[in-house]
């Protein structure tokens, strides 16, 4: 698959910044991020991507039955080491699945869409991005550090960028 590459540096990104965390700042709630801490955002990620694996399995995909495991947001090693497993994980050959979620109003049950796994790849990677944007305004609220300036921008982003210089 294609999307291999990025995903791979796109985890490695994201593994490195946790790395120049402290537990104590991947716990802290920050004010930047409306109270939510780089723990919360990275376990996001993570059952977001676990959640295409198990639907993977199951022909269904659900984003909204995600564990919220408290411990991948308190424990950088567990975050660390599920990264890597979502990360060995990718790489399926495409098929067929159904997109399910529950509709606005509560009483009108659940919907699903067809979709496919390559489709569901690219939005995952995508939602994954648009976190590690959350997660750099965290870093910087939190310790100052300098992020990489590509960290938690869109490949668009970065063509575009690239090409107006």
């Amino acid at each position: 698959m294609q999307l291999e590459p990025a995903i791979r540096d796109v985890f490695s990104q994201l593994s490195a910044s946790l790395s120049l965390l402290t537990t104590e700042q991947y716990c802290a709630p920050s004010g930047a991020l409306s109270g939510s801490s780089i723990g919360q955002h990275t376990r996001h990620v993570i059952e977001m991507f676990q959640c295409l694996e198990t639907g993977y399995q199951t022909g269904v995909v659900n984003y909204e039955k995600r564990k919220r495991d408290e411990l991948i947001e308190t424990d950088i090693s567990l975050a660390l080491s599920l990264l890597t497993e979502v990360q060995m994980g990718i790489g399926k050959s495409d098929r067929n699945l159904t997109l399910e979620m529950d509709a606005h109003d509560q009483s009108a049950g659940s919907m699903s869409f067809p979709t496919h796994y390559y489709r569901e790849i690219v939005y995952t990677l995508d939602h994954a991005i648009h976190h590690m944007a959350m997660i750099k305004i965290g870093m910087k609220d939190l310790n100052n550090v300098e992020m990489p300036a590509n960290y938690g921008m869109a490949f668009s982003t970065v063509k575009h960028h690239a090409c107006a210089q």
